[in-house]
């Protein structure tokens, strides 16, 4: 059994501090140069599905289900198939989406850029404003923190839990503030914790009573399909936001995002927005004279290649093969290097691209940068927050995806090296 790090006498922390500086500076020794931190998706995965540019050639049909000739101007919503398809993965109704470029991103930065120049359904415009506030439940993805620092607008610290945002405080903002124009949302396997709302939690959100008429939750899917596990006890549901928004009365309050972009290829897959009527025919009025329209050649590629939602989830399973042994051996590192230490603290999510891993207060900062003066790149200490200021200085996004297996488990032993290493910094004082 270990013995927990504050337990440990003065003389024996420092001894451990001796053994953990000799074993750090052999490891700086080997010259490693290896990365973990952003999400992407591996080579082998990226290999596995080159035949996806064998789906069209100059011989192919290319003509969509309403006749529309994909390789011409049209279809501004995204053609019927692949509006099918992003509809099931969202696990919404067709007639609630619009199938846009490659990036669910690009679709939330043009979102938040039309609500601050022109307003949204009749609203002020929020670049009139004195102040526009989001809620951001914490730790989060920083790339939503960073269009939200792009525009000016206030963040508000919001807390996870492994069941979502803290729906107390999140009520409570949304009910009294009226400055308060939105939260961000990854609903599903949320970035970096891995965790997944409860149905409870989905259904409050659904509830609000926002102060501002133009409130709207912006809930990014993007893990929707992404599960590490075929048994469908281990696969994280929930309930559909846009129809639970509409039961409640509030059929504008929420915009959905999701996209291929580690489905299929990542720089090349098709995204797609869920809303209401309302906010969908205010976002073609800026669309129609922003873009002719987007890509059907691609949108048709992807219908052709997955068939449909059950041949999209099947091939999942080949992503989650080659993603599930990286988990399983972060988690069995994790578990037999520091269980019991009183050091950290980790998730081991079902789904999704990220581990989130909590050190000593105080610690994370040094943690990346013994890391990266070892030659492994983490994601920045701070980043999973606002302003990246992770006021406990504590969170650590892990990002398994990429690297190889064995690259994989020596970046991992770095990690929980640096991180005990850290700790016993700490604890001498």
């Amino acid at each position: 059994m270990a013995t927990p790090y504050a337990e440990l006498s003065k003389e024996e922390l420092e001894k451990l501090k001796e053994e953990l500086e000799a074993k750090y500076l052999d490891v700086k020794g080997k010259g490693l140069s290896l990365n973990m931190a952003r999400g992407k998706p591996s080579p082998a995965q990226l290999d596995m599905e080159m035949d996806f540019l064998d789906v069209l050639d100059s011989k192919s049909e290319i003509i969509a289900s309403d006749g529309a000739d994909v390789r011409n101007y049209g279809d501004m919503d995204g053609i019927p198939e692949a509006k099918k398809l992003m509809a099931d993965i969202m696990e919404t109704l067709t007639s609630n989406v619009i199938v846009c470029g490659n990036a669910s991103l690009n679709i939330m930065y043009d979102t938040v850029s039309r609500a601050y120049t022109h307003g949204l359904l009749g609203n002020t415009p929020w670049c009139r404003l004195d102040k526009v506030k989001f809620l951001c439940p914490v730790p989060g993805y920083d790339r939503h923190f960073a269009i939200c620092e792009h525009f000016g607008i206030e963040m508000v610290n919001v807390p996870m839990t492994p069941k979502g945002p803290d729906m107390d405080i999140v009520e409570k903002l949304v009910s009294e503030d009226e400055s308060v124009k939105g939260i961000w949302c990854v609903p599903k396997y949320s970035n970096p914790q891995g965790y997944t709302y409860s149905s409870d939690i989905v259904r409050r959100f659904a509830h609000l009573k926002p102060a501002a008429k133009d409130f709207r939750i912006f809930w990014d899917n993007a893990y929707a399909v992404h599960h590490l596990y075929d048994e469908v006890s281990r696969q994280d549901r929930i309930p559909d936001i846009i129809s639970e928004c509409k039961n409640a009365g509030n059929p504008d309050m929420v915009f959905e995002f999701c996209s291929t972009s580690k489905i299929s290829f990542a720089g090349s897959g098709i995204s797609a927005i869920a809303s209401s009527q309302a906010n969908l025919d205010d976002m073609r009025r800026s669309m129609t004279i922003q873009t002719i329209g987007h890509d059907k050649i691609n949108q048709l590629r992807h219908v052709k290649y997955f068939g449909n939602i059950d041949g999209l989830k099947e091939h999942m399973k080949k992503h989650a093969a080659l993603l599930r042994p990286k988990f399983e051996a972060c988690e069995r590192v994790l578990s037999s290097e520091l269980n019991g230490l009183g050091i950290a603290e980790w998730t081991n999510p079902n789904g999704g691209y990220f581990i989130s891993l909590d050190v000593m207060e105080g610690c994370a900062k040094s943690v990346v940068a013994k890391c990266k003066e070892a030659g492994v790149t983490l994601t920045g200490a701070g980043a999973t927050f606002p302003y990246k200021k992770d006021p406990s200085d504590s969170n650590i996004r892990i990002a398994p995806s990429y690297p190889s297996p064995e690259d994989l488990a020596v970046a991992t032993d770095l990690l929980v090296l640096c991180v005990k290493l850290a700790a016993v910094e700490k604890l001498l004082g």
